[in-house]
């Protein structure tokens, strides 16, 4: 059997060397996926840092023209309220043709669906 001895040597070597190349792919695989991990991690705390930030800009532009329509609204309050004052009677018949004019766009509507 002296014949088969080197080949039974370069056979075990072979297979040695299979079981290195294996164990190395493990570790760099391994390696790979911790990497991986790491930056999918990082791109998810960066995501949700941006998107807080948009929802908190969001927040305090619609603070701000909530102000506005509301200072607007007041200030609408004031001048209508002065109007009515200064002329109660013109304010009246206005408000009048408003209310009869909607009365008949609305008896109008029922009269066409029947």
């Amino acid at each position: 059997m002296p014949a088969s001895s080197p080949a039974a040597k370069e056979a075990a070597k072979a297979k040695t060397a299979t079981l290195e190349a294996v164990e190395h792919a493990e570790r760099s695989f391994t390696h790979a996926a911790d990497a991986a991990r790491v930056s999918l991690t990082e791109a998810a705390k960066r995501v949700e840092k941006s998107v807080s930030e948009g929802f908190e800009t969001l927040r305090a532009q619609s603070r701000a023209y909530s102000d506005t329509a509301g200072q607007t609204l007041e200030e609408a309050q004031a001048y209508a309220a002065e109007r009515i004052r200064e002329r109660p009677i013109t304010a009246t018949l206005a408000g009048l043709g408003v209310g009869v004019l909607i009365g008949l766009l609305i008896a109008g509507g029922s009269r066409h669906n029947r």
